[in-house]
This record gives structure tokens, sequence and C-alpha cells, in this order.
């Protein structure tokens, strides 16, 4: 089975960026999407540049920060962050040539750093919201990338980075069976979705998910990969 093990917002805080660069270094990560309106993007780039073998995406975001460009109004609330939450699903869906035009401005920011463009994913899945689904279509074949996985997208197998998503290593699944339980699907290829990092305080200040943050640094670090694995 091939394996991705891709950690989650890359550049979000300097603590998240310095523990998926150790997951990556002393563990099984293998891949990390980065976030262009992150608080350390620079940093991250500069660390990305460092470790060759770590493969870079994009996050790309709408549900946290602000914008990377500054006349997409109809997608931000009065203070200039993004005005959709992680429950946007029950929102209004916003203007797609927006979304398009913000979603290019961050991936053509991803290309001025001058790092190869792994694949793209986003910030709470966004990406697989069925309003969105031409926009990342579109975008995947213009940059020449895969996506995520997600059900929305299950028709498009040339799109897709893997067969399957695996969301099970989150929260209370954070353990070290992981590739026991992986071992059920049946599938040919699957990525999985971690979010290692060490808390700091502007991860305190803009995150949810805090410490099972370094419990999954922890564990990626130590897990050992067994031979029906193939992490690419």
């Amino acid at each position: 089975m091939r394996v991705e093990i891709n950690a989650d917002d890359y550049g979000l805080t300097r603590g998240v960026t310095d523990g998926i660069i150790k997951a990556h270094r002393e563990g099984c990560i293998t891949s990390t999407t980065l976030m262009m309106n992150g608080l350390s993007v620079e940093y991250a780039v500069e660390q990305a540049k460092k470790n060759h073998e770590l493969k870079v995406g994009v996050h790309l975001v709408l549900t946290w920060g602000k914008p990377i460009l500054n006349d997409t109004i109809s997608l931000i609330q009065s203070n200039g962050d993004f005005k959709f939450t992680s429950s946007y699903r029950d929102m209004e869906p916003p203007l797609v040539e927006e979304v398009e035009k913000e979603w290019r401005a961050q991936l053509e920011a991803f290309k001025e750093t001058g790092l190869t463009l792994n694949h793209i994913d986003s910030h709470h899945h966004i990406h697989a919201w069925p309003p969105l689904v031409d926009v990342i279509l579109r975008l995947a074949r213009e940059y020449e990338v895969p996506v995520r996985y997600a059900d929305s997208l299950k028709g498009y197998p040339d799109i897709c980075w893997t067969e399957k998503l695996w969301t099970d290593f989150y929260q209370d699944g954070v353990t070290d069976n992981l590739f026991e339980k992986l071992k059920e699907e049946n599938v040919l290829s699957v990525e999985i979705m971690t979010h290692p990092g060490f808390v700091d305080e502007d991860l305190i200040e803009n995150s949810s998910y805090l410490y099972t943050r370094e419990k999954e640094v922890e564990l990626l670090c130590k897990m050992r990969v067994p031979d029906w694995v193939q992490l690419t």
C-alpha cells in the first residue's frame, strides 16, 4: 500500500512548524502543506529548504486568518479576517470567482518561495465543499498537481492524490496502533492526515487543537512502519 503521511498547518506558527520538521526528520512524516497566510511562513520556507526530502504542498485557506488579497470583499468580515469558519457548510456559499482569485493568489505566493509544489489540500477540507469543487479541479489541472481525496472528488481519480483519506489520527484517535487500523483498508493508496506541532503562544491564540499536537509529534517519531507500507 502506498501511504502518504501528511502534516497539515505548516507555517501556522513557529511551534507547529518545528513539530512538523521534527516528525519528518526523526519520524514518518513524508509531506506537509503550507498555509500561505500563516504566522510563520518565512520560517517554514527556510526549514523546508533545509529538508529537501520533505514534500511540500499548499494548505488552501478560507476559514482562518486574513486573505492574501485585499479586494475579495465577499470573503471577509469587518476586521479583515475570513468570515467563514469550520462550520462553513451551514453558511451561504461564497462568490466562486473571489474564492478562485484568492486561492490562485495563495498558490502563486507559494510558487514565489522557490519550493516545488507537490499537492493541494485545504484547511477544514473546504476544497471539498461542493460549491467549490469546480474551482479546485480547475486549479489542480492548471498547476498540474494532485488534490487531497474527498467524497465529493471521488469521480475524479486522475485529480486525487490517493484513493482514500485517513482522518482518524486526530483528537482521541491519536494512538500508536495507526498502522494496525490502516491495514484493514482495501485500497492501493491512502493519505494519513496528521497535525503534529509544539504549542506556543501564537498557537494558543489561534487554534483549539493544542497539546494533542505534541502527542502526535511523539508518536510519529517512535512509530515503526511495517513492511507492507510503502512510504512515498
